[in-house]
């Protein structure tokens, strides 16, 4: 069996190694390790065992680490709640996954003892004697129940067993050119995908991750000028807010290898930003049920073909399957399906889901993505948007994706989504979402659009806001533009 308590095996071979710095103060490896134990001991005095669910309610935190890595020695499960839901939100979520404790971090008391009169504040984790032996824990237990992004109905937890958080470390490690040399602020919500983006892959290595609790551009930009991060991992949004902060254009970035872009695409605006201060950018692509990181490219190409995701990782398939079932041809769109190691050990609780995701073909199992992509002639994949974001007009396929990426290349916009809404004549037309950066007119950005898209994907509608709602993990969410829309003019 694979060593899964690989954290007690780092903490024996460099104990003295910097590994997590928060709050003004670095973690080592053997630290680290301790705490872990300790968080064990604490959960096994409270009752806890193999396969209970153990929430967590709290900005970014080392507590989260703490819980992952005390897995392996108890078998529990983190499950980590996003903190930006409402509480009928999350009283839904708390009874779906029924968790047997609950931490909580400073300014969640109340809204966690709301969902559990026994919540305990994060220092009682702590405070455990430390736990040496291990559970019977295997390649297929879930160490992590994740929840999707979902904005309508209640959001499906992804059970993720420890064969994927490792093959992902492994593979992403490989794939991206990581080494025990590289660092990196973990600033994107602890409670998403971001443990094992690239904080687990760098602590796998050896590396050393900063926390920050919650993103703050000026603080991230001076912890990046103080702790000269390798690389660079936020979502696009995030990175817009970094080059517009007072100091950005003077920072001295030099230390930054190269900057991974996720969640969604980067806009063609930002990207250039960063490259003119000698960044190079990667465009990741992942979602919490297979990995999460899923597509490679090395900085070269990344940089040649800025808009593609690259490559499937060593560890995992994928094919594109157009809706008559058919294997799409390069250039063809085709709905993403993903096969491999990486693929999550299913949603929890929810078999009718299961059954609509998971397609079976002869011994290999499918995961279907729900994103729109297509391939070109190398090999290369690009990510047109999620089969339910395309709407038909007058017949054509639209894919939001598409216009958005013209939208960001009006310099006069700073943010910008797009979904299709019911017209009378062409069936559903697209309605744009728009922040700006300074005063335009909807007429001058319609006729910039028409200088680069073909007329029935120019948005017949413009719509400017002062910010776009966005879910936990910073992207844009499109059901509630959906739904301000029909508050206003109805659903036909």
């Amino acid at each position: 069996m694979l060593e899964l308590n690989w954290l007690g095996c780092l903490a024996a071979y460099h104990p003295r190694r910097q590994a997590v710095w928060f709050r003004g103060a670095w973690l080592t490896y053997a630290e680290l390790y301790q705490r872990a134990q300790r968080a064990a001991g604490t959960l096994r005095d409270l009752g806890v065992g193999k396969g209970d669910r153990v929430g967590l309610l709290a900005w970014n935190h080392p507590a989260y680490l703490d819980l992952l890595f005390a897995g392996p020695l108890l078998g529990h499960i983190l499950t980590p709640f996003n903190h930006r839901l409402s509480l009928p939100e999350l009283q839904a979520l708390y009874a779906y996954t029924e968790p047997r404790a609950l931490f909580y971090g400073e300014g969640f008391q109340e809204i966690a003892q709301a969902l559990d009169p026994r919540a305990l504040p994060l220092e009682v984790l702590l405070e455990g004697a430390e736990m040496e032996e291990a559970a019977r824990v295997g390649l297929e237990d879930p160490a992590l129940l994740l929840f999707t992004g979902g904005t309508t109905g209640l959001p499906k937890g992804a059970l993720i067993p420890y064969r994927q958080l490792l093959v992902n470390a492994v593979q992403t490690a490989f794939s991206w050119g990581l080494s025990r040399e590289d660092r990196y602020i973990l600033a994107t919500p602890m409670f998403h995908a971001a443990l094992n983006a690239l904080a687990t892959p760098l602590l796998y290595l050896g590396g050393s991750v900063v926390i920050q609790e919650r993103f703050r551009p000026e603080e991230y930009l001076d912890l990046a000028l103080t702790h000269r991060p390798t690389l660079l991992f936020l979502v696009p949004t995030m990175f817009q807010m970094l080059l517009e902060t007072p100091g950005f254009a003077e920072a001295d970035l030099s230390c930054v290898r190269f900057a991974i872009s996720g969640g969604a695409p980067c806009p063609a605006p930002v990207r250039e930003a960063f490259r003119r201060k000698g960044v190079r950018f990667k465009q990741g692509y992942g979602l919490t049920e297979c990995g999460v990181n899923c597509f490679t490219l090395e900085l070269e190409e990344a940089e040649a073909y800025p808009e593609s995701v690259g490559r499937p990782m060593p560890h995992l398939k994928a094919r594109l399957v157009r809706e008559d079932g058919q294997e799409a041809k390069a250039g063809e769109t085709g709905e993403l399906w993903l096969s491999g190691s990486v693929v999550m050990k299913g949603y929890f609780r929810r078999p009718e889901e299961n059954a609509k995701v998971f397609v079976h073909d002869g011994e290999r199992l499918w995961l279907r993505s729900g994103d729109l992509a297509f391939q070109d002639e190398g090999g290369r994949f690009y990510i047109v948007g999620r089969r339910k974001e395309m709407f038909i007009s007058g017949g054509e396929n639209v894919y939001p994706v598409e216009v958005e990426r013209v939208l960001y290349d009006h310099p006069a916009v700073r943010e910008a989504a797009v979904v299709g809404v019911p017209d009378p004549k062409w069936g559903e037309v697209g309605a744009a979402f728009v922040v700006l950066k300074e005063p335009l007119e909807a007429e001058a950005l319609r006729a910039f659009l028409r200088q680069r898209l073909a007329g029935y994907k120019v948005p017949k509608h413009i719509v400017f806001l002062p910010e776009l709602p966005k879910s936990g993990p910073g992207k844009v969410q499109k059901e509630a533009l959906k739904r301000m829309w029909e508050a206003e003019h109805g659903q036909a």
